[in-house]
C-alpha cells in the first residue's frame, strides 16, 4: 500500500505520516532525502530526528536515485521527502535528462518491495508568484511527479494547518 501525503511549509505532513506508521510492528525505515547545507538544513534535520526518536525508525540517508536502494518486502518505508529529492536530481553537477520518470520509477520500485510505503512530498507551487525559470521548472517537475504519485497511491492526503485530508482513499489513523 502506498500513501502520498502533500501540503505547504510545516503543516504537519511528516508528523502524519509518522503517525500512520506507528501501529506497523515489522523494520520501519526512514528514507531521508535533505541533504545537509547551511544551519537551516542542519536545523530540519534536528528537528525531524527528536520527532522520529523512539518510534523505532532506521534511518537511511538517500540524496539521490532512490531507486537504489534494496529493502526487504516486510518493511514499512517513510520516504521524506520529494521536493528535497528532486531539488538534489535537479541542481546537481549530474542532472539525470529525465528526472521526474527516474523519481517516479523509484516510488514504484519501492511500493512494490515493501509492506508499506509512506511518500511526504510538497505543494510549493500554488502561491502565484513569478519565480526565475529554474525554479519554475523545479516547481513544474514536482506537480508532475506529485500528479504521478497520487495516481499510483492507494490513498493521497493534503495536510492543510495541521488537519488531514483524505483526496483519495481513507485516512490512515
Amino acid at each position: 500500500m502506498m500513501t502520498l501525503i502533500c501540503g505547504g511549509s510545516k503543516c504537519g505532513k511528516s508528523a502524519f505520516a509518522e503517525k500512520i506508521l506507528d501501529e506497523f510492528n515489522g523494520r520501519k525505515i526512514y528514507i531521508a532525502t535533505m541533504e545537509p547545507y547551511g544551519q537551516e538544513a542542519f536545523d530540519a534535520i534536528e528537528r525531524h530526528r527528536r520527532i522520529r526518536s523512539g518510534k523505532n525508525f532506521e534511518t537511511v540517508e538517500k540524496y539521490r536515485n532512490i531507486a537504489e536502494i534494496q529493502l526487504s518486502k516486510d518493511c514499512a518505508i517513510l520516504l521524506e521527502c520529494l521536493g528535497n529529492l528532486l531539488a538534489n536530481e535537479m541542481f546537481s553537477e549530474y542532472a539525470p535528462k529525465n528526472i521526474a520518470d527516474m523519481i517516479f520509477d523509484g516510488l514504484i520500485n519501492l511500493k512494490k518491495n515493501s509492506a508499506e510505503l509512506v511518500v511526504v512530498s510538497s505543494t510549493v507551487d500554488c502561491d502565484g508568484i513569478e519565480y526565475s525559470p529554474e525554479t519554475t521548472e523545479y516547481c513544474r517537475t514536482l506537480a508532475e511527479i506529485n500528479s504521478r504519485a497520487a495516481e499510483f497511491a492507494d490513498n493521497v492526503v493534503e495536510c492543510v494547518y495541521g488537519v488531514p485530508i483524505a483526496l483519495k482513499g481513507r485516512l490512515l489513523c
